[in-house]
């Protein structure tokens, strides 16, 4: 007869360890808020080379993503999370498509438009 070991990790929907979850939800606050406190911080003081704050406050950025995926969205490595990674990538390739078109769009009709002067006489 097979021994079966309880994975107490393993809840069942309502199920959840209020004191356990509560801790991670407060933890992943305090971590976004220090991580925003350091963003305003370095866009704010001379604490960081002034033509390295834009790479400082994407590092932070990205850190922050990190932090909201896996306390908040719980978006973690187990394999029930598959489909849960699988729709954030198609949620982030749909958001990427939507920006990148948008700027080409953008750039090329700045580079096949004539300028505002002269689009303002030919109406004229």
């Amino acid at each position: 007869m097979s021994e079966h070991k309880l994975d107490f990790e393993d809840a069942a929907p309502g199920e959840a360890d209020i004191g356990r979850d509560t801790r991670a939800y407060l933890l992943g606050l305090a971590l976004a808020v220090l991580l925003t406190a350091a963003s305003f911080y370095i866009g704010a003081s001379d604490f960081i080379w002034r033509p390295a704050i834009p790479t400082a406050l994407v590092v932070l950025a990205i850190g922050q993503i990190g932090i909201h995926l896996v306390f908040f969205l719980h978006i973690t490595t187990s394999p029930d999370n598959t489909n849960n990674i699988i729709a954030l990538a198609f949620g982030v390739f749909i958001v990427v498509l939507a920006v990148a078109g948008s700027i080409w769009i953008m750039s090329h009709m700045n580079t096949n438009m004539p300028p505002m002067d002269q689009l303002m006489q030919m109406q004229r």
